[in-house]
């Protein structure tokens, strides 16, 4: 019979994996902490017209790259291909954002039929946040030194470049818009073939084709710059002097545009050189008219996503991850022989009631070779508790060193004077 293996670009992410997955959670949700976001938690799937209303019908993700199904009511579902829409519809389903502010952070795996490749899936996984209610360029910034703060506390914020640009009120880009359809329009000989076709579609998409002849074409094209209003001007304005003042670095990108049709104002990504053409591990903007655009009240947003995968993969380019993390317990115990392994699972239990936290293996089954074994296992203590003239010692080994040899009794309380050590 033929094994059945994963669905192509549906990972499963390993025993060995886990940890990294976790000390980048609890990093995330710790600099959140700190920044007063509490978390919101959506189902992952959606009525299909959530998305096709939120990210724009004629978009690649709802044409090309969602999970759409029917369910046995003939209802049309999909599969969230991204958070912001389903947090804007959980705000607004149960009455949390109209005349409130609210800062809220989700994370969870989002879903999009496209090519498989290093760093980008089917299914991925994101960690978002959506601020509403907050109108002035303050909480732009907020949340991009929010950020910031984490780019630091993983240690990888000399290898990201943070990108800035307004695209102005919805009306200024929707001149704007226009203008470049125009533009283009007279000259589609000369446009890429990815170009042509969003040309139709989305065609600020087009901003940030990477085909050279494109981007040359650009060059000349009606500037986003000049159709941005003045109240869109002063909210830019305002945000790059506190980004100044909070000595956070950015470079001014016109061509930035993001790729869904609800931004306004503010948008922003960062972006590395060290994951090839995936560089980008964070984006985000402000998105004022998407509440009313489902059906409530306006309302001002802003927030960010960030690719849990992209940054993972960051963090071990860069070889930043603490080797702590890479160890899933602290302590392995282990019983000479077969007759010592009741006892065994007695001092298990009494050494994490007495040391809370301590993360301990007990070794079960099979005993051949226990010694090498337990010192093989990678994990700082290993303790192999022997009997000697009756009673129980615990031979201790430190980083694979033998270290002491004490009464079963007492390797509670040697353990604590180590840990506090």
């Amino acid at each position: 019979m033929a094994k059945i293996n994963a669905i192509r670009g549906m990972n499963d992410i390993l025993p060995d994996q886990t940890p990294v997955w976790q000390f980048l959670e609890s990093s995330v949700k710790s600099v959140l902490g700190t920044y007063g976001y509490t978390e919101i938690r959506m189902p992952i799937v959606e009525q299909t017209d959530l998305f096709k209303r939120s990210i724009g019908e004629v978009t690649d993700i709802v044409e090309k790259e969602m999970y759409t199904f029917d369910d046995r009511n003939g209802e049309s579902l999909t599969l969230r291909p991204e958070g912001t829409a389903s947090c804007v519809r959980a705000g607004e389903e149960h009455g949390l954002l109209f005349n409130q502010a609210q800062r809220l952070w989700y994370q969870g795996p989002m879903f999009r039929y496209e090519k498989p490749q290093k760093g980008r899936y089917r299914q991925f996984h994101q960690i978002g946040i959506e601020t509403f209610g907050m109108a002035n360029a303050d909480i732009d910034a907020e949340v991009i030194m929010l950020s910031a703060r984490l780019w630091k506390q993983l240690g990888i914020a000399d290898a990201v470049t943070l990108q800035l640009n307004s695209l102005g009120s919805n009306e200024a880009r929707a001149e704007y818009k226009e203008a470049l359809v125009t533009y283009l329009s007279a000259r589609k000989d000369q446009l890429d073939e990815d170009s042509l076709r969003r040309l139709s579609s989305n065609p600020l998409r087009i901003l940030d084709s990477k085909d050279p002849q494109t981007q040359q074409l650009l060059d000349n094209a009606p500037s986003l710059a000049d159709y941005i209003d003045d109240e869109s001007r002063e909210h830019f304005s305002d945000l790059c002097e506190m980004l100044d003042q909070a000595g956070i670095a950015y470079e001014l990108n016109p061509r930035l545009v993001r790729g869904l049709d609800y931004y306004c104002k503010t948008v922003f990504e960062w972006v590395t050189d060290q994951l090839g053409a995936q560089g980008t591990v964070c984006a985000g903007g402000r998105y004022d008219g998407l509440v009313k655009q489902l059906g409530g009240r306006p309302t001002p947003a802003v927030g960010f996503a960030m690719g849990v995968e992209r940054l993972i993969l960051l963090l071990e380019t860069l070889e930043v991850i603490p080797d702590a993390v890479k160890q899933p317990f602290d302590l392995y115990l282990a019983a000479e022989h077969k007759g010592l392994q009741k006892p065994l699972m007695v001092l298990a239990e009494q050494l994490r009631n007495e040391l809370p936290g301590m993360r301990i293996r007990v070794h079960c089954s099979g005993l051949k070779n226990i010694s090498s074994k337990a010192r093989q296992t990678g994990a700082p203590w290993v303790v192999l508790v022997r009997e000697e003239n009756e009673s129980l010692l615990a031979n201790l080994w430190y980083n694979s060193e033998p270290t002491y040899d004490v009464q079963v009794n007492n390797l509670s309380g040697l353990l604590q004077q180590q840990q506090q050590a």
